[in-house]
């Protein structure tokens, strides 16, 4: 943009903020001087409590020329440009004033990351927002009453930035419904419920040392302090030791960090494999350990271990999930409504039950209590990693030619991953052991089902116990 002719222009001029970190009063005067042509080597910028303004400067504020073109600004501009005019630096406001002016000249001058002035501002801005984010995670509200005796909590904090004000909306929303005062040293927010106000800044000694509810914060902090996890250098980064003081959690860091290792090797301990023995060998050493197995929480439920049913030695395995509620009571795998779906398939595709082995990759019955009903729940993929062990051995002494597996549960306890059934169903999987494997929808998913969707699901399990059919004869 051409600037005026220099003896049309004050020989210098004083822009002076009631507000030093009010973005719109600065907008309006940056925009009425660039709008007239004064360059920045022109202006002098200063907040109103500046003691030493340039004693030969104008302080008047011209108005917008109309015969000059408008002030124009990208989006992009705007948003950093409200963020750095909270930054506690002094280059601030001429910084973005003269970026304001080369823009209006240069319109994609932002894009040009290696320009000397759109790096400060880029650096400015993340500082600022830096200090937002510490604000928003390092403040540590503690419990003091009103006059009234009603609850107040309040915090102190130090920021580095003019960040308080912007970061209100933040505390509202969280807080909405209690009583709370952010104090600081250069201004202070109080809520009341329906109402924010802003106060002069205060002094550390107006916020509680501590309350009641400390030694409660601190206990869950250490419980969720994770050793095998720690890297101190990163933690200091991450929380900057000037905010310890206002953390009721600090006081527990360096005794949690000198504990870490003993802790670690315990929680390696407590996670080390729970089968500290050799495989059983036998079909009945697995009924026999399933039976007492507390290996997983689905194992301490209280409910009977159900073992695998049929020949020790079969061409065939099926796989289910998990024993339901009538096998729980019977102790027998597939009795209930999907078994005997299973028995009319098997049957319809020639296979005889006697001669398969059914079993299922978890042997104990998850159920969540509803009245006198036990309604299923899925296990979890650990809890199926961990029986994984017992299905294993089962396969080990069975050693089926094929294992088909009924629903995912059942093909993550082949696989080791959790499979897509509609994806990878209808062909062979090769496993370690030498024996193919299949997968198929479990028979209690086509329960769930009606009308077209339920009939589409049946001739797909159908053709994949034929398909399954035609490998073992293959």
């Amino acid at each position: 943009m051409r600037s005026a002719p220099l003896s049309d222009q004050p020989a210098l001029v004083n822009a002076e903020l009631e507000d030093a970190h009010d973005f719109d009063t600065w907008r309006d005067l940056a925009r009425a001087w660039v709008s007239q042509g004064v360059t920045p080597e022109h202006i002098r910028w200063a907040a109103a409590s500046d003691s030493a303004p340039d004693l030969f400067a104008s302080k008047d504020t011209p108005q917008p020329a109309a015969s000059l073109r408008p002030v124009t600004a990208n989006k992009r501009f705007i948003e950093l440009a409200r963020k750095v005019i909270l930054h506690s630096s002094d280059t601030r406001l001429a910084l973005l004033y003269r970026l304001l002016w080369r823009l209006q000249c240069d319109p994609h001058l932002l894009e040009k990351t290696s320009d000397a002035d759109v790096h400060a501002l880029t650096q400015l801005e993340r500082q600022v927002r830096r200090d937002i984010h510490k604000m928003r995670a390092f403040v540590r509200f503690r419990l003091a009453h009103d006059p009234d005796g009603t609850d107040r909590y309040v915090a102190w904090f130090e920021p580095d930035h003019a960040i308080v004000r912007a970061n209100a909306p933040f505390f509202l929303n969280r807080f909405a419904s209690q009583r709370w005062s952010i104090l600081t040293p250069d201004l202070s927010l109080h809520w009341d419920g329906a109402q924010l106000a802003e106060g002069p800044g205060a002094d550390p000694r107006d916020a509680p040392g501590e309350d009641e509810i400390e030694g409660l914060w601190q206990r869950y902090y250490a419980s969720i302090f994770n050793p095998a996890r720690l890297k101190v250098a990163m933690m200091v980064k991450e929380m900057p030791r000037r905010y310890w003081k206002n953390l009721p959690e600090a006081a527990l860091i360096p005794s949690l960090i000198a504990g870490a290792q003993a802790r670690e090797t315990q929680m390696v301990d407590q996670g080390a494999d729970p089968f500290q023995r050799p495989p059983p060998t036998s079909l009945n050493e697995i009924a026999e350990g399933i039976s007492t197995c507390t290996a997983c929480p689905i194992g301490c439920n209280g409910t009977r271990a159900v073992a695998g049913e049929g020949p020790g030695r079969a061409r065939l395995m099926i796989v289910g999930e998990q024993p339901g509620d009538f096998e729980e009571q019977q102790g027998r795998p597939f009795v209930g409504p999907a078994g005997q779906l299973l028995d009319g398939h098997l049957e319809t595709a020639g296979f005889d039950r006697a001669e398969i082995r059914l079993t299922n990759a978890v042997k104990h019955f998850k159920f969540e209590q509803r009245g006198k009903r036990r309604l299923h729940q899925n296990p979890t993929a650990g809890e199926i990693d961990h029986c994984r062990w017992w299905l294993d051995a089962e396969r080990r002494i069975v050693q089926p030619t094929i294992v088909l597996a009924l629903g995912a549960s059942a093909g993550r306890a082949l696989l080791g991953r959790t499979p897509s059934i509609a994806k990878e169903r209808g062909q062979p999987y090769q496993l370690a052991d030498g024996s193919q494997l299949w997968l198929s929808a479990h028979p209690s998913y086509l329960l769930r089902l009606s009308g077209e969707a339920q009939a589409r699901e049946q001739n797909l399990f159908a053709r994949d116990l034929a398909a399954v059919r035609v490998a073992l004869q293959g």
